[in-house]
């Protein structure tokens, strides 16, 4: 029987190739990978249903999507080791009796991954599905899920319902996922009605902490959430620019780098 374990990171990998190079054919992945064409077939054909790309005769090619971003699920299995190591950084600036809000993102889903309960007493604040559903699974009661229009690809909950809710409420402390940051544009994403709602989580929070892994930096999309003046933190990984980080230090962010875990990050290549 086919390892479960092995087959995923290579369904990853073909992601990541796809992602690189626009195309894939099965015999540079049968080579690439070193298992057969019907393994790379199988494959192929299992990311498929997902919707994750499209066959094409010989290899695949990415889903026609409208949007100017990938898919939740499709994004969640890229940069996997970068953002499981922005997540454990995390966890400890998170204090006991915190309202924690989180946006939608797959970095900040890391984030309510890590998030165990344990001894201490919680509340979360989300416009997500996603990260609502993770934390109930993790044993924490004290969700507050926006409401709003069920906005794909990033599954975030947006519009005037979920502001007029996010406008009543506090947060000590938001982790705010981003498609980009940069030390003029600030941050922003390619989606109007998710940067209102990322706006207003901003606005609710205490303490604004940006997770973006190196991917996003220097990125501008087309909608603005908030400037760099809003944002307390930005944890980023150790692939990220020095010269970059640099400016976004220059603009008043503190800045955190986490290691990430060399295995981790050999298991995703």
């Amino acid at each position: 029987m086919e390892d479960n374990m092995l087959a995923e990171q290579r369904r990853e990998a073909i992601l990541r190739e796809l992602e690189e190079r626009g195309s894939v054919s099965v015999m540079d992945l049968s080579e690439k990978l070193g298992v057969s064409d019907m393994t790379i077939r199988r494959d192929l054909e299992a990311l498929s249903k997902k919707r994750l790309l499209k066959k094409v005769h010989g290899g695949a090619v990415p889903v026609p999507k409208t949007a100017r971003e990938p898919h939740f699920e499709y994004k969640r299995r890229l940069n996997r080791a970068e953002k499981a190591a922005i997540a454990r950084a995390a966890l400890p600036m998170i204090e006991d009796g915190d309202t924690v809000a989180l946006s939608a993102g797959t970095t900040t889903w890391h984030i309510a991954s890590l998030l165990r309960r344990a001894s201490r007493e919680l509340t979360f604040i989300t416009n997500s599905t996603n990260i609502a559903l993770t934390l109930q699974e993790n044993g924490w009661e004290q969700i507050v899920l926006s409401g709003g229009i069920f906005r794909t690809p990033s599954d975030a909950l947006v519009g005037p319902f979920a502001e007029r809710t996010l406008r009543t409420l506090n947060a000590d402390i938001l982790f705010l996922g981003v498609h980009g940051i940069h030390p003029e544009a600030g941050l922003t994403t390619p989606n109007i009605a998710e940067a209102e709602t990322d706006r207003c989580l901003v606005e609710a929070a205490q303490k604004v902490i940006v997770v973006a892994d190196n991917t996003k930096l220097g990125v501008v999309a087309l909608a603005k959430i908030a400037s760099l003046k809003e944002v307390d933190v930005l944890i980023t990984d150790s692939g990220a620019s020095p010269e970059m980080l640099r400016e976004i230090e220059l603009a008043g962010v503190e800045v955190v780098v986490a290691e990430t875990d060399e295995d981790e990050l050999a298991r995703a290549n």
